[in-house]
C-alpha cells in the first residue's frame, strides 16, 4: 500500500470541512446500515464503504455538475457522495418504497438519473464498459462531461475490463478508470490474486496513462483526479487511477474476513485512517476545536438515524409496482 503522505493543508477552511462532514456522514451512514442489517431490516447482500470513505469525496471534489458515475455493488458511499438523499439511500436498503429505485433495487442496484449516478451493479466488472458508453453518448454529444468508471482491485482481472480499455482508448472516450484497490478482491490478498504490483501499469498496453495515488489521503484523491479529469476533458481520452485503500469491513456482511488479522486492519486504522487526517489537518490547523467537531458529529448521527426511521416507516412497494421501470419510457 502507497505510504501516507502527510498532505500540507492548502486547501481552504471551508473545504477541509466539507470532506470531514462527506466522509463522516458515509461512515455514520453505513454503521447504521450494518445495524440495520443485524436486525433483519436489510435483506440480501450489503457491501460496507467503511474506511474507503476519502476515495469517493476525493474524487467528487474534481468532479463538475453534470459529470456521471458508475460503480460496483459496494456503491452506498458514491451514493452520498454525489449528493443523493440519506433517506432515499436508506430507504433503498430496505426495500422501501421511499427508495432512490422505488424498493426494487436495494443495495446493489439503485439509482438516481438526477444525480447522473448509474449504479450500482451486482455483476463483478460489469460497469466498466457502462461507463465507457456513458462516456461515448457525452464524446458524441460534445458536451464536456466526464465519467467516473470505478471498479475494485479483484474485477481489475476481468476480460471485459481490458475490452473497454482497448475501445475506450481507440475512441479517446472522457473516462476515469478508478480501480478501488482495497487490498482483497473478496477473500483474496492482491498478491495472491494478481502477478502485477501495480495495476494502473496495464494500461500502457493500450496508451492509457494512470498514476497511483494514496487512497487514504483526501486530498491526494483531489490532486490526482483534478489531473485524470482535465485529461479528458482535454479530449485526450481516458485515465487510469488506481487508488490505493482499505476496507475496515469484510466484503460484505456476511464475510468474518478470517483471511486478515485483527492486528492488520487495526494498524491501518489508527495510522492511516482517512477522516483522522482531515480531522488533524482541522485540530492543528486550528480551524476548529474537538467541541465543533463534536458538534458536526452530532448533526451527522441526526442525519443518519432520521434515515433509518424514514425507512422503517417508509411501506414496501405495491405489488403492481412489478410491472413497472422495465423499459425506459419514450420522451415526448
Amino acid at each position: 500500500m502507497a505510504a501516507k503522505k502527510t498532505s500540507k493543508a492548502n486547501v481552504s477552511k471551508d473545504d477541509l470541512l466539507h470532506y470531514y462532514r462527506e466522509m463522516l456522514l458515509i461512515r455514520r451512514f453505513e454503521e447504521k446500515a450494518g445495524q440495520l442489517y443485524g436486525m433483519g431490516l436489510i435483506g440480501g447482500f450489503c457491501h460496507l464503504y467503511i474506511g474507503q470513505e476519502a476515495v469517493v469525496v476525493g474524487l467528487e471534489a474534481a468532479a463538475e455538475e453534470g459529470d456521471k458515475r458508475v460503480t460496483s455493488y459496494r456503491d452506498h458511499g458514491h451514493m452520498l457522495a454525489c449528493g443523493m438523499e440519506a433517506n432515499g439511500v436508506m430507504a433503498e436498503l430496505t426495500g422501501r418504497s421511499g427508495g432512490y429505485s422505488k424498493g426494487k433495487g436495494g443495495s446493489m442496484h439503485m439509482f438516481s438519473k438526477e444525480k447522473h449516478f448509474y449504479g450500482g451493479h451486482g455483476i463483478v466488472g460489469a460497469q466498466v464498459p457502462i461507463g465507457a458508453g456513458l462516456a461515448f453518448a457525452d464524446k458524441y454529444l460534445g458536451n464536456g462531461r466526464v465519467t467516473f468508471a470505478y471498479f475494485g482491485d479483484g474485477a481489475a482481472n476481468q476480460g471485459q475490463v481490458y475490452e473497454t480499455f482497448n475501445m475506450a482508448a481507440l475512441w479517446d472516450l472522457p473516462v476515469v478508470f478508478v480501480i478501488e484497490n482495497n487490498q482483497y478482491a473478496m477473500g483474496t490478498s492482491q498478491q495472491r490474486s494478481t502477478s502485477s504490483a501495480e495495476i494502473y501499469e496495464r494500461g500502457r498496453a493500450f496508451g492509457i496513462p494512470g498514476e497511483a495515488v494514496d487512497g487514504m489521503d483526501v486530498l491526494a484523491v483531489k490532486a490526482a483526479g483534478e489531473t485524470a479529469v482535465a485529461h479528458c476533458r482535454a479530449g485526450k481520452g481516458p485515465y487510469i487511477l488506481e487508488i490505493k485503500t482499505y476496507r475496515y469491513r469484510g466484503h460484505s456482511m456476511s464475510d468474518p474476513a478470517k483471511y486478515r488479522t485483527r492486528e492488520e486492519v487495526q494498524k491501518i486504522r489508527e495510522e492511516k485512517d482517512a477522516i483522522e487526517h482531515v480531522r488533524d489537518l482541522l485540530l492543528t490547523g486550528k480551524h476548529c476545536s474537538e467541541e465543533d467537531l463534536k458538534a458536526i458529529d452530532k448533526d451527522i448521527k441526526a442525519v443518519v438515524n432520521e434515515s433509518a426511521e424514514f425507512a422503517k416507516q417508509s411501506p414496501e412497494p405495491a405489488l403492481d409496482e412489478l410491472w413497472t421501470d422495465i423499459y425506459a419510457q419514450a420522451e415526448a
